[in-house]
C-alpha cells in the first residue's frame, strides 16, 4: 500500500555514522540529514521507526554497490530497506541509507549544486526508498520525484529535478 501525503506526529529515530573523515569538511552535514529525514517523515504517512544513515566515501559505497547490486562503481546514495524488523517494543527498523562524499561533491561541482541541498535531496530520496517508493517505471519515477520536490520545498531548498536527473541512486 502506497503512503499518502499527510502530517506526521513524530519523526523516526535517526542514527548517523560518519565513516569518513571527508565529512569533517561539512560540519552541517549531520544536521542537514536529520532535517531532511524529519521533513520527509512529516510529509508522509509512515509508522515511525528507526533509520540508520552512513556518511562514507566512494571506496566503501563502491564495494556495497558491487556486492549488493552487481555494479562495480561508486554511486551517490544506496538504500537498504529492512523487512519490518523491530528494534524495541515500538520501534521498527526502516533500514539504512549510505551516502558517498566524493560522488556527492563531484555531482555538486559538475552541476553547480549546493552541497547541503544535494545532501538533503539524497537523504530524502533514500528515505523514500526505505518506505516503499521506487523509480523503476516512468509512473513510479514521476510519483517519487514529485514527492521529493515537495519535501525539498518544505526544506526551503531548490527543486532537484529542475536541472537534472538523480541518476542511479
Amino acid at each position: 500500500m502506497r503512503p499518502e501525503l499527510q502530517r506526521r506526529t513524530s519523526p523516526p529515530h535517526i542514527d548517523i555514522q560518519m565513516q569518513s573523515a571527508l565529512w569533517d569538511k561539512q560540519p552541517l552535514a549531520e544536521q542537514t540529514v536529520r532535517e531532511a529525514i524529519a521533513a520527509a517523515a512529516s510529509a508522509l504517512s509512515t509508522a515511525g521507526g528507526e533509520v540508520s544513515i552512513v556518511l562514507t566515501d566512494d571506496s566503501t559505497i563502491r564495494a556495497l554497490n558491487r556486492d549488493w547490486r552487481g555494479i562495480d562503481k561508486p554511486t551517490n546514495v544506496l538504500s537498504f530497506a529492512a523487512s519490518g524488523h523491530k528494534t524495541s517494543e515500538d520501534a521498527r527498523l526502516l533500514g539504512d541509507i549510505v551516502i558517498a562524499y566524493e560522488t556527492l561533491e563531484r555531482e555538486c561541482d559538475d552541476e553547480s549544486r549546493i552541497f547541503l541541498h544535494h545532501l538533503a535531496h539524497l537523504a530524502v530520496h533514500g528515505f523514500l526508498h526505505l518506505i516503499g517508493y521506487d523509480h523503476q517505471t516512468g509512473s513510479q519515477a514521476e510519483e517519487m520525484e514529485g514527492l521529493e520536490s515537495k519535501i525539498m520545498k518544505r526544506l526551503n531548498m531548490s527543486d532537484p529535478y529542475l536541472s537534472r536527473d538523480l541518476g542511479d541512486a
